[in-house]
């Protein structure tokens, strides 16, 4: 089955190089605001993702994201934002990419080739199928990406894709494709433009939905981040403040105290 990639179409920008500095930055802005509306055609299909993840996170379950070059950076953005925001341990959403760690900074030749190791990675993990497997490509047919949904599918593990050319072979694979259509790059195939801005767009969502729904928030606040420094200190001071009426040194001691707002405020309720 054939499908258009969208991501390799010309850009709409002729002579980049002729222009001035501020037209640049004009032009891509102007794509940039493409991207939002793209991303909000794609909240039904989030939405069912997201439901499905709170089902299985609540029996012990886990997020996987497995992806190449920029997509795969993205995934292990996201999952390392997880515990330091929310408190969750490190193992609940974790990132690979193929490669492996080395490929975070440095591409690493013909790794996102290898169809089979997305599977063998996932595997060194214990996978199982309370666990959920989102691929990330935006072409849709990375074979490292391809090769771990289908794997992971023939396991019976819930599959989702993340791509920025519908009908692409991950979409038409997985259980919940995403397809953001952006429209062509400003610099025709660079797909860390708007395609990479798009995707982390919906990993915010699907990420931060997830932690709300099962409970990682209170209100409007981040009662579970970690105070790694004194910003967060403070930050979570504050929190108590507004929640309990007190005072900030009063909000500090029960924070320094209880080690985290959520425990502080229910402390300070009595």
């Amino acid at each position: 089955m054939d499908y258009k990639k969208i991501t390799e179409t010309p850009s709409n920008h002729e002579n980049l190089e002729l222009m001035d500095t501020k037209t640049i930055l004009q032009k891509m802005n102007e794509e940039d605001q493409k991207v939002a509306s793209a991303v909000k055609k794609t909240i039904p299909q989030v939405t069912k993702l997201v439901d499905e993840l709170t089902k299985r996170f609540e029996m012990g379950g886990r997020l996987f994201y497995i992806g190449a070059g920029t997509s795969g950076r993205l995934g292990i953005l996201d999952a390392s934002e997880i515990p330091p925001t929310f408190g969750m341990p490190h193992e609940r959403v974790i990132g690979l990419i193929a490669g492996g760690d080395i490929a975070i900074r440095k591409a690493v030749e013909n790794a996102e080739d290898a169809a089979k190791q997305a599977w063998v990675d996932l595997m060194a993990h214990g996978i199982t199928k309370n666990d959920v497997v989102v691929g990330i490509a935006a072409s849709g047919s990375t074979p490292y990406v391809v090769g771990g949904l289908e794997d992971a599918k023939k396991n019976g593990i819930l599959t989702a894709a993340i791509t920025n050319n519908p009908g692409a072979p991950i979409a038409r694979i997985a259980d919940i494709p995403i397809e953001i259509n952006v429209g062509p790059e400003f610099l025709t195939g660079s797909t860390r433009m708007k395609s990479g801005t798009s995707q982390k767009l919906v990993l915010n969502m699907i990420s931060t939905a997830l932690m709300i729904k099962i409970g990682r928030v209170k209100g409007n606040k981040m009662v579970n981040m970690q105070l790694s420094n004194d910003k967060l200190v403070d930050r979570g001071t504050r929190y108590i403040m507004e929640d309990l009426g007190i005072e900030y040194l009063d909000a500090e001691k029960l924070l320094k105290k209880y080690g985290s707002v959520k425990l502080a405020v229910e402390a300070g309720r009595g």
